[in-house]
């Protein structure tokens, strides 16, 4: 199955992007929270899926959908699943707000349809973090990249190994809006990283939070593993199932 986003880039070079299947993990007890977690480049949902069907999070829903197909510069045009285009993952390289706003408004459609007294985060691992953080800018800033309105209420944004898409020009845009500013300092972020992570570096991952930091986002935990690859380990699973009950006062096995 197959689902395809409205488009939201502008101007002629528009095109829709087609999203593979999407994998929902129910919720093993009460329902609370509904997040949204984004896989990595190359890969798909079901993948993701597997593990967070694992974790001790009875309260959670987790929907994991897959990222188009589409030539990546990084891989010299070679077709993959991507969230949105990359060929440097750098401060300097160039972010391509057509795909990234794609990949937000597909994330904030799949949350649209949740009870409203359900809780909504967006999470994921890579490039998927990256998307996550993406989605955390909108919600804060109330508006795509290409200014279409974002009217998701995210409650958590979870981004494990990825970094901060847009952040040149980040600071300007929240401090231009009180009402940006107000929403930044509130939006509870957790940021885990590997010290060894050859794919995306550490200092990539440690200058995102510093990015947001500087940016007025005050409710942000960034956590460091010492010697971890580009890949999650039990401790690290740990950690994202602590914060998010703790976030979202999730209720946990007792209910």
């Amino acid at each position: 199955m197959s689902f395809k986003s409205p488009t939201v880039g502008s101007g002629s070079r528009s095109r829709p992007f087609e999203f593979g299947r999407t994998h929902v993990v129910r919720p093993k007890g009460k329902h609370q929270a509904t997040i949204v977690w984004l896989h990595g480049l190359g890969d798909k949902g079901s993948s993701w899926s597997q593990l967070l069907e694992t974790l001790p999070l009875p309260n959670i829903k987790w929907i994991c959908p897959t990222a188009p197909t589409r030539p990546v510069a990084i891989f010299g045009g070679f077709p993959c699943t991507a969230w949105f285009d990359v060929g440097d993952i750098s401060e300097d390289a160039p972010d391509d707000l057509e795909g990234l706003d794609a990949s937000a408004a597909h994330v904030a459609n799949l949350l649209s349809t949740e009870p409203a007294d359900i809780k909504l985060g967006v999470g994921g691992f890579s490039m998927g973090a990256a998307t996550a953080l993406y989605s955390a800018t909108c919600r804060v800033l109330g508006k795509y990249g290409n200014g279409n309105p974002y009217t998701v209420n995210l409650s958590a944004i979870v981004g494990l190994s990825g970094w901060l898409p847009c952040s040149r020009t980040l600071k300007n845009q929240v401090q231009e809006s009180h009402e940006a500013a107000r929403h930044a300092a509130s939006l509870p972020i957790l940021l885990c990283h590997g010290s060894g992570d050859d794919v995306v570096p550490y200092k990539h991952g440690e200058k995102s939070a510093q990015t947001l930091s500087s940016c007025g986002f005050r409710n942000l935990t960034f956590r460091s593993y010492n010697g971890l690859g580009h890949y999650t380990i039990p401790e690290e699973t740990d950690e994202v199932c602590n914060w998010l009950t703790a976030t979202l006062g999730l209720e946990g096995s007792r209910s």
